[in-house]
């Protein structure tokens, strides 16, 4: 059954799912401690079946849209944008979804202000309210992001004072700010790729990773691939200055997560492409990059510690490939008596990191002619390789691969992988229970509901029009 399809029923289906998911995360979100329902009572099941009918809806409406950019009438990246923009407007005000995260960015921004260590501590030497609201398993675990993002988190705590609710649309607005440079980036990193840029806003900017987890989560890898995207674009211009510019975007990326750093080679490809000499662009970029770095440093006050953060350990319960092998690994050298079983995730975590390196070297050496694309497999290769994974941790490449994907089937699967990945987190960002998880089924299948009527209700003629 073919159902017709345009840009407004997509808007109004997307505006649709935002919408519950902003209404469900009132009473199933990651809630501040005191407004938290149990998650047995009433509320908050209403609420987790809502969120699952906005997933839905949203996916739904982003899939659809879809078929509009590879019809033969797509939308202009114009359209594309404040159909973001449209989507995105519920979040604005909604609590915090699918992640905790946003409340250890707030403490570790007070920490910061108040002239506290962050890479030596955790949130538990802030003590207070904030403290409260970090979720346990990170309460005692010093910061593992970089100087750039806790001068940001410092200045807005400084702003709000330590309140909480304008703490995190503080954070929030942060997080727009990155999306916002990321939809300006897609469109130019995909006309020097050679790709549709129409394509690569759909699937880099709109896709419900995005909303679910950079907008509705505040994640800060929002502004990390931000500033990455800008970076890049920069060192594509034809100018002198071209290369230090996007070499300094591109290293406060990775002053905010460290993956961003694997951009930096790309900036040194760039400029050589761009008729630079080979040792001048290296110069120039590592130049740029080292004195971003002391300069970001110096402003947030944190010393050099970040560093040594970087080798901050992940949640013992992490579901990465890696993480996940270690421990049945673990488990079954703990059964045979081995001692090695204490090793076991160390060992897969290592083994991870190395295929991971593979990887990127790999990409770099056969992808020369793309390098975009290049550091897109290979930021894919790190999120999912690495010993900590998250889904929003897949759009560190979707971003890029979005814009450079050379073939139709790579975005294919990129959205196949996107939309599962949709599903996988409960919006209290907590452990799944299982009555958590027969509501969160039952919340999809009333959305597939919800979805059937208004396509059928799309499909109707209307009186006066032909059929």
């Amino acid at each position: 059954m073919a159902f017709p399809v345009d840009l407004r029923h997509c808007q109004a289906l997307g505006l649709a799912g935002t919408g519950f998911l902003a209404l469900g995360g009132e009473t199933a979100g990651a809630l501040p401690v005191r407004e938290l329902w149990a998650p047995a009572s009433v509320h908050a099941a209403v609420g987790l079946v809502g969120v699952y009918v906005g997933i839905v809806l949203l996916t739904a409406a982003w899939l659809l849209l879809g078929r509009l950019v590879r019809g033969p009438r797509p939308p202009t990246p114009r359209a594309l944008l404040l159909v973001l923009a449209l989507w995105a407007a519920p979040l604005l005000l909604a609590p915090p979804l699918f992640s905790r995260d946003v409340y250890s960015y707030l403490a570790q921004g007070a920490m910061a202000d108040a002239h506290m260590d962050v890479y030596a501590h955790g949130p538990d030497r802030l003590g207070g309210p904030l403290a409260d609201e970090v979720a346990p398993v990170w309460r005692h675990t010093a910061a593992p992001y970089g100087p750039a993002f806790l001068a940001v988190a410092a200045a807005l705590s400084g702003l709000t004072h330590g309140e909480i609710p304008v703490g995190l649309l503080g954070m929030r607005l942060v997080a727009l700010a990155g999306v916002a440079l990321m939809a300006a980036a897609l469109p130019r990193l995909a006309r020097h790729s050679g790709a549709d840029p129409a394509a690569a806003l759909w699937l880099g900017a709109l896709n419900p990773l995005v909303l679910l987890h950079l907008v509705a989560g505040a994640h800060n890898d929002a502004l990390m691939l931000g500033l990455l995207g800008l970076g890049l674009v920069a060192a594509h211009r034809p100018r002198p200055a071209a290369g230090a510019a996007g070499a300094v975007l591109v290293t406060l990326a990775a002053l905010v997560k460290v993956p961003a750093a694997l951009g930096l080679p790309v900036v040194v490809a760039l400029r050589i492409r761009s008729g630079d000499r080979p040792l001048p662009a290296l110069l120039t970029t590592v130049a740029a990059s080292a004195a971003t770095t002391v300069a970001a440093t110096a402003v947030a006050g944190t010393g050099y510690g970040w560093i040594g953060a970087l080798g901050t350990p992940v949640s013992p319960h992490n579901w990465a490939p890696t993480g996940l092998l270690g421990r049945a690994t673990g488990a079954l050298l703990g059964r045979l008596g081995s001692g090695l079983a204490p090793l076991a995730v160390p060992a897969w975590q290592l083994l991870g990191l190395a295929a991971a390196a593979v990887v990127v070297l790999l990409a770099g050496r056969r992808l020369r002619a793309r390098p975009v694309y290049a550091l897109g497999l290979s930021l894919l290769a790190v999120a999912v390789l690495g010993p900590a994974l998250r889904p929003w941790y897949v759009l560190w490449g979707l971003f890029l691969v979005a814009a450079a994907a050379p073939a139709a089937p790579v975005r294919h699967r990129s959205a196949a992988l996107a939309g599962v990945l949709a599903l996988a987190v409960l919006p209290s960002g907590g452990p799944a229970e299982p009555g958590q998880l027969v509501l969160a089924v039952a919340g999809g299948a009333l959305g597939v509901a919800v979805l059937w009527q208004a396509l059928l209700a799309a499909r109707a003629p209307v009186p006066g029009r032909p059929a």
